[in-house]
């Protein structure tokens, strides 16, 4: 049976998520492409928040790309405080504005799995996120242990998978590699 082509008459949905290095850098790399190709893109980071060197690579396309952090830049032990909480709310609002408006081809939501995870989001409102999204949004999401109901309404799933790392080794986060 032939491949169909590719249309912009629906949402597709793409889940990055595993152990592995790299979850990130590949929607940075996919945003890139799309930025390249004249397309807007929506870049949303949950959890993280503070001037990585990779933020500063996207200013470059401030005309194409838009960054935005619905975080406080920190690891989420236990419960989440109520400023994590409202973080997250402005974001998921925000988000879905930009999935309904037709203004961008591109919308990724990165660590959204984690912050799910975290119980910042729910699955129920990412998955509603899909459902209202613009034709011809490229819905990208990314983070660890992405759940099921997501994975299964995903249209392309990868997952990293941590094989070695140099971490393990004493290894820490180098400038312009890991941060």
């Amino acid at each position: 049976m032939p491949m169909e082509a590719a249309t912009l008459e629906r949402a597709y949905v793409q889940v990055y998520t595993g152990n592995g290095k790299g979850k990130t850098t590949a929607a940075l790399g996919l945003a890139l492409r799309a930025a390249g190709a004249g397309m807007r893109v929506y870049f949303a980071q949950f959890i993280k928040h503070g001037r990585f060197n990779e933020m500063v690579a996207l200013e470059r396309y401030a005309d194409r790309v838009t960054v935005r952090q619905f975080g406080r830049g920190r690891f989420i032990q236990g419960d989440a405080t109520d400023s994590d909480l409202a973080a997250a709310r402005q974001g998921l609002a925000e988000i879905r504005m930009a999935v309904g408006s037709g203004d961008y081809r591109v919308v990724v939501l990165d660590e959204a799995n984690v912050a799910m995870q975290c119980g910042l989001l729910c699955v129920q409102d990412i998955l509603a996120l899909v459902a209202e999204a613009h034709p011809g949004v490229e819905l990208v999401i990314t983070g660890r242990d992405a759940p099921v109901e997501l994975i299964e309404r995903a249209d392309l799933v990868t997952e990293m998978k941590e094989v070695k790392h140099y971490y393990h080794s004493g290894v820490m986060a180098r400038e312009g590699i890991e941060k």
